[in-house]
């Protein structure tokens, strides 16, 4: 079977030098979008968070109806919504109107949240989360199919029949579940969700993710034929020096607001249901704020000259994933770094994945 042609996109994010307030982040924010959408980006994708420096945009959905109306025919996507902190009517009719706005793609990711102050800020217990999730989904995608709709469940009660409006009409969003480990793969499998993962995983477990997947959607009778985004921290410059260069002088300040915004240092997970897994994964999160140990972050991520970076990007296409969410728009990174890589990639990188063949 022909491999299909990978597609790329790029998160942007209000984002810039030091000092911006945040009106300027988000003009930064559009000026990149405004980029992509000149240079054939397939979509510009933004994150969700609240409060904080590591991404001020707390609403993704919101900001993509502008770029819908600034930038036409330009894809947009999320990831990740975090489906439990909304109302399901609000989220769908929400996603409903951006589809009746938009003129290109849409691609919407939804994970359950990983910060803890931001469930403490909403009211909302964690141990909720994966139920929240699951019913949000489940009533979203009713509702999108167009007709009445009811629901039943433990958080989500919608008893008269109604009928969403706008009504959806046009290319159906794509729909992607956040995943971060082969048990959460299954979950999203059984909810009839394509993963979206994150390149800091090893190949070995992203490998292991897609397999588990697979394996259970083809189970349940679905099939594999689907979009699997993966979403990469991205530098290219003209060397190998002064792409590592780059990051090394951006990344640190990226983990250290990730350690301010998860507060990984105190463990707030504790025994959660099913969030007990990540007081290991962030435990040494606070290790990659020192620039000396980004050496395998780095080499798992896409850092380098465009010859470099294109066969690591080939290398995660035959993990089997075939769409890239590239990205180094992180907090204090200034728009020339920015462009850079967004034009390198798209007018160097590009080009050469597109002409190797992928591995036996």
């Amino acid at each position: 079977m022909t491999e299909a042609a990978a597609r790329f996109g790029y998160q942007i994010g209000a984002v810039g030098e030091e000092g911006l307030t945040d009106r300027q982040l988000y003009r930064e924010a559009i000026a990149d979008a405004e980029l992509l959408h000149r240079l054939g980006y397939d979509a510009a994708w933004m994150v969700e968070h609240h409060f904080s420096d590591y991404y001020p945009q707390p609403n993704p959905l919101l900001f993509l109806s502008h770029l819908a109306a600034a930038c036409p025919g330009l894809g947009l996507g999320t990831a990740v919504m975090v489906l439990p902190w909304y109302d399901p009517v609000r989220f769908a009719e929400d996603v409903a109107m951006l589809q009746t706005l938009a003129q290109g793609p849409l691609h919407i990711g939804m994970g359950r949240g990983t910060a803890k102050s931001e469930y403490d800020a909403f009211g909302i217990g964690m141990e909720t989360a994966r139920d929240r999730f699951r019913e949000t989904w489940e009533f979203t995608r009713a509702a999108l199919a167009g007709g009445p709709v009811t629901f039943a469940g433990q958080h989500v009660h919608w008893p008269r029949p109604t009928t969403l409006r706008p009504a959806p009409e046009g290319a159906r969003p794509s729909f992607y579940g956040a995943i971060g480990s082969p048990e959460s793969a299954a979950i999203m499998a059984e909810l009839g969700l394509p993963p979206l993962c994150l390149s800091s995983f090893p190949d070995k477990l992203l490998r292991r993710i897609l397999e588990t997947w697979t394996a259970r959607t083809a189970a349940l009778g679905g099939s594999p034929a689907v979009t699997r985004p993966i979403s990469v921290k991205c530098f290219v410059a003209r060397t190998d020096e002064e792409a590592r260069a780059q990051a090394l002088e951006h990344l640190p300040r990226f983990f250290a607001l990730q350690v301010e915004h998860y507060q990984s240092d105190h463990a707030p997970w504790g025994d959660i249901p099913g969030y007990q897994q990540f007081n290991r994964m962030f435990a040494n999160l606070r290790q990659l704020s020192d620039p000396a140990n980004l050496d395998g972050y780095i080499a798992q991520n896409l850092v380098g000259s465009p010859e470099t970076v294109a066969r690591r990007v080939r290398e995660i296409l035959d993990l089997g994933f075939n769409y890239l969410v590239v990205s180094n728009a992180t907090y204090g990174v200034p728009r020339a770094v920015r462009h850079g890589t967004i034009r390198l990639f798209a007018e160097e990188v590009m080009p050469r994945v597109q002409a190797m063949r992928p591995a036996a």
